[in-house]
């Protein structure tokens, strides 16, 4: 579980009675799709025919440009966690990660769905790696543009505890 209970009003839309902008909104999707491509090797290495976790990384960004109705990318997303089900491990969370980041659009929260099944994803690929979570936590801090910067690190801070506790130090 990702998402919260209570929601944050930085992260719902102007439109639904928060305070994101459209822009910045759109930025989180992009972000969100950097961290699911960094990790899509090890999906694709196990299942190199199943484009469907890349299909939703694609469709995260073509929703951020305004190319595909959010209802389009959603479904792609469902079809890359569909894809996420029978596996496991590192390409299990790297198709969970493209799925989530094809949802943005559709609830922005999803942007630390992408980033958290991201880290879990290098964790599993590096078992014997104690600072493989912390080296991809930081690599997607690193990605992060500067104006939905603070929104996320404190999103962070504050789902934490619902998201496997990745976002820690």
């Amino acid at each position: 579980m990702i998402l919260p209970k209570i929601r944050d009003p930085r992260m719902v839309t102007i439109r639904r009675g928060g305070s994101l902008t459209d822009a910045d909104h759109r930025l989180l999707a992009l972000w969100a799709a950097d961290c699911a491509e960094h990790v899509l090797d090890y999906f694709e290495r196990e299942l190199p025919d199943d484009p469907r976790p890349r299909d939703a990384v694609a469709a995260a960004r073509a929703w951020a440009r305004g190319d595909m109705p959010m209802m389009q990318a959603r479904a792609a997303g469902g079809h890359s966690m569909g894809a996420a089900r029978p596996l496991v491990g590192a390409a299990r969370f790297a198709a969970y990660a493209a799925g989530q980041a094809a949802c943005v659009g559709h609830v922005a929260e999803h942007d630390l769905g992408a980033a958290a099944y991201a880290i879990k994803a290098a964790r599993s690929a590096h078992p014997g790696n104690s600072r493989a979570e912390r080296i991809e936590r930081d690599w997607q801090r690193k990605q992060l543009p500067d104006p939905v910067r603070r929104l996320v690190l404190e999103d962070q801070i504050r789902r934490n505890s619902i998201c496997w506790s990745v976002f820690s130090d």
